[in-house]
């Protein structure tokens, strides 16, 4: 317990420190949201306007300290600003638009990846020097080290186009309204498969050739010698012994992955016009629209703390040596 209290101290502490960041980078920065939108129209309107743009956009000239708790008092509130460039829409609803897309389509194909590279890994560890094991790394490898803007854009030409099985763009079919109805899900679906297909295709290398490696030095240990020697199921050997220790590194990575599964998959996006939060990120970025990436950039460090949490339980979970050490 007393473990616990001390790590969700620390990631408090961390959270703050983020929400701090985010408060002083965008007021460190030259020019403000209502210039820049200012300068979008280009003389057409009044230079009066400023001035009542600057209060919209919450832009004051009061001391660092007090814009910093109106900051603070705002976020507990919901309220992150509005975009500039969807103004007048607020940041809040422009990230609830675009986030469910982007957790459904590269959180799912995370997990996927996860889990399949990760059986492989076991797998090929297990039964080393045989025909999996040669076959499946090198494959896996050769698709990973295709650049991934390549990899989408043959899949797509392949795929999409000239065999017509899943369609070339959108999240959903156009004719379908947007709504919890079967037709709109299944549509949805059916656009998600092949930039999952592409995201699990060049990521699943890494997974499983990291869970190979830390399985094969795994295997060479004490305890799974013993177990062997005392005659247990290969099963309960390969699971519980070597896996279930193996697994432990990657953990981590997995946890940082689906932490950074909010900040977007742009070149997916890009490649095959998907709704999502990256390519949200990258106008943000190029029309100097600070509300909007303070309020992704919080999503992501709150996303990224949140699961090295979950890890951080995991690992007490998974391994009997942690709780020893802390208790």
């Amino acid at each position: 317990m007393r473990h616990l209290l001390r790590r969700i101290g620390f990631y408090l502490v961390a959270l703050w420190a983020s929400i701090t960041l985010n408060f002083l980078i965008p007021r460190l920065a030259p020019g403000d949201p209502a210039s820049v939108l200012m300068a979008r129209f280009q003389g057409k309107i009044q230079p009066e306007a400023l001035h009542a743009l600057q209060i919209e956009f919450g832009v004051t000239h009061e001391p660092l300290w007090t814009q910093y708790i109106q900051y603070l008092n705002q976020l507990i509130h919901g309220n992150l600003g509005l975009s500039i460039t969807y103004f007048p829409q607020p940041v809040s609803a422009m990230i609830a638009q675009e986030i469910p897309w982007t957790i459904m389509l590269v959180g799912v194909s995370t997990i996927i990846s996860f889990s399949l590279g990760t059986l492989l890994g076991m797998l090929i560890a297990w039964k080393r020097g045989s025909f999996f094991d040669t076959f499946f790394p090198p494959l896996l490898t050769f698709f990973s080290a295709i650049p991934y803007f390549w990899l989408a854009l043959i899949a797509l030409y392949v795929l999409g186009f000239m065999l017509n099985l899943f369609p070339v763009n959108g999240g959903y079919d156009l004719t379908v309204i947007p709504s919890w109805s079967l037709p709109f899900i299944l549509s949805a679906i059916q656009h998600a498969i092949l930039p999952a297909f592409t995201i699990v295709l060049s990521s699943i290398a890494g997974w499983m050739l990291g869970m190979r490696n830390m399985m094969v030095t795994t295997l060479s240990e004490d305890y799974v010698l013993l177990a062997e020697a005392k005659g247990l199921p290969t099963r309960r050997i390969m699971f519980s012994y070597a896996a279930r220790n193996a697994i432990l590194p990657s953990v981590t990575g997995f946890a940082l992955s689906l932490g950074f599964v909010v900040g977007g998959a742009l070149l997916t996006e890009i490649v095959f016009s998907y709704p999502g939060i990256g390519f949200a990120l990258l106008q943000a970025v190029q029309n100097s629209d600070y509300a909007l990436l303070q309020g992704i950039f919080l999503i992501i460090a709150i996303a990224v703390l949140g699961a090295n949490f979950l890890a951080d339980l995991l690992y007490f979970v998974l391994d009997p040596r942690v709780r020893q050490e802390r208790n």
